[in-house]
């Protein structure tokens, strides 16, 4: 009877200390990640927009032109800082399989051979031989979460490297096209100075001949000259500028430096999409280098738990099975050898550096949150910037297209007043001038217009869609969200294996 309650007690004890273990197993430490809350505008100041409008991810498309399709999927295929950030997302891939390892056991193998007559302290009246082998398993114990910690972490980067994909990606797009507009408008500027020249020229030889005929002064053929000049150096100063434009669009593409197809037709006769009307503040969410800034944040926070666990004593098991010989030819022979054992080992005393350690990656967490908190503010700026852009260089540039045909029409106006010898050559001078510097200023507000609605896109994460592309937008934002939604058990799931 008593053989039968000692053993029931090493069975209770037996089982209490097996769900104990399984218990502990099951615990983490460190705080469980929550999504930070920021205080965002309801919608924008200038401009609004549906509030059940979707990112389109091609949202260049709707400049309507062939040449920036072609620029933007070769920049995409080819743009070396695109493909640095694509190998980055393998390596946190990578790195998150090489942390989710340490979850696990290890199984090795080790084997050795030795001659002597001496063993340990004990030395021997013969030489003798031996000879091993024996595969090893080794596993720690996860009891206080450490690596299920370290998973979430690494899980975590490797989805922030994968949004900080989709923002090069989206920073890579809106670099193509402004720098394509910036293409078009130094084009447009060499070609209204190429313009201006020949008109220069044409006046020159007049006022020249008029000269010869002693019908006007020499102060006239001067000022004429200057004209002429003025026009016959920026030609080549524009042109400059344009070969630059064409060297840094070049890399953006992956290509050596050099020239660039272009339609100059479209920088002339291109009309921007108009912005819809309520533009919620919650379409930032769409943004990649939010999300990028979350996942950052939820991989620094679940760093705090493996600090935490490094406090406590680590607990491993290692067990060996193998089999030994004096003699090479009969170790098969043997029978096998095996031994099993558990370790603990723990800090006790370390000048608390080990509590140094969780104050550290709480100080980090602390960096990762200010650093998602400035994220979101700084994109309701960026989008605001952008829809003031949008706004006023629309307003701008209708002014300007009135003053350069009210400044032509001058400019014509003095010439023939100038011929009939109404007015002075100095009127002449005069309108010539303002013509050539509205038309100049006129392509760069163009220009600016153009990329006000390129920010404003990169601001917002991409464009709004028209609805016949709003329902295959859905299902690829649906897809995207499930897929988040696995990510996000998969870690719950670590949390309580």
């Amino acid at each position: 009877m008593k053989i039968n309650f000692i053993s029931n007690m090493k069975r209770v004890i037996f089982l209490t200390a097996l769900a104990l273990m399984f218990y502990l197993s099951s615990c983490t430490f460190g705080p469980d990640f929550q999504k930070p809350q920021v205080d965002t505008l309801e919608t924008f100041r200038f401009g609004e927009l549906e509030v059940d409008s979707i990112a389109n991810l091609d949202w260049w498309a709707l400049f309507n032109d062939s040449v920036i399709d072609t620029l933007v999927n070769e920049a995409l295929n080819n743009n070396k800082d695109l493909l640095i950030a694509a190998a980055r997302i393998e390596e946190a891939r990578s790195a998150l399989g090489f942390t989710s390892a340490d979850m696990y056991p290890k199984l090795d193998v080790q084997a050795g051979a030795s001659r002597g007559n001496f063993t340990g302290s004990l030395q021997l009246p013969r030489t003798t031989n031996n000879f091993y082998i024996s595969p090893v398993l080794s596993w720690e114990l996860d009891f206080w979460g450490k690596f299920r910690r370290a998973t979430e972490s690494a899980r975590a980067e490797m989805l922030a490297t994968e949004y900080s994909l989709r923002t090069v990606q989206i920073g890579l797009i809106s670099e193509v096209i402004g720098a394509y507009f910036l293409l078009l408008d130094y084009s447009q500027r060499v070609e209204i100075s190429k313009e201006a020249l020949k008109s220069r020229l044409a006046s020159l030889n007049i006022i020249q001949q008029r000269f010869d005929h002693g019908i006007i002064p020499e102060i006239d053929l001067n000022q004429a000259q200057i004209q002429k000049e003025i026009a016959e150096a920026a030609v080549p100063a524009f042109e400059r500028a344009k070969a630059q434009a064409e060297n840094a669009l070049s890399i953006l593409l992956g290509r050596n430096p050099g020239a660039v197809d272009k339609d100059s037709t479209f920088f002339l006769s291109a009309k921007p999409p108009e912005i819809p009307v309520g533009i919620p503040s919650n379409i930032l969410e769409r943004r990649p280098d939010i999300r990028q800034a979350e996942y950052q944040l939820m991989a620094q926070n679940a760093k705090i738990g493996v600090a935490v666990a490094m406090r406590f004593p680590s607990i491993s098991l290692t067990g060996f099975l193998g089999v030994a010989s004096a003699d090479l030819s009969t170790i098969t022979d043997n029978g096998l050898g095996w031994s099993v054992a558990g370790g603990l080992f723990g800090p006790i005393f370390n000048f608390n550096k080990n509590i140094a350690r969780v104050e550290i990656e709480e100080a980090r967490t602390k960096q990762a949150l200010y650093n998602y908190e400035k994220t979101v503010i700084n994109s309701f700026r960026e989008v605001e910037d952008a829809l003031i852009e949008v706004d006023t260089y629309k307003r701008q540039l209708a002014a300007k297209e009135r003053q350069f045909k009210a400044a032509k029409n001058a400019e014509n106006l003095s010439r023939q007043r100038y011929d009939k010898g109404v007015t002075s050559y100095l009127e002449v001078l005069e309108t010539e001038r303002s013509s050539f510097n509205t038309e100049l200023e006129l392509s760069e507000v163009r220009d600016n217009f153009y990329n006000a609605y390129v920010k404003l896109y990169k601001a917002l994460g991409g464009g709004w869609v028209t609805k016949g592309e709003k329902a295959e937008a859905e299902r690829l934002e649906q897809e995207r969200k499930l897929q988040e939604e696995r990510n996000m058990k998969s870690v719950d799931a670590d949390h309580h294996e």
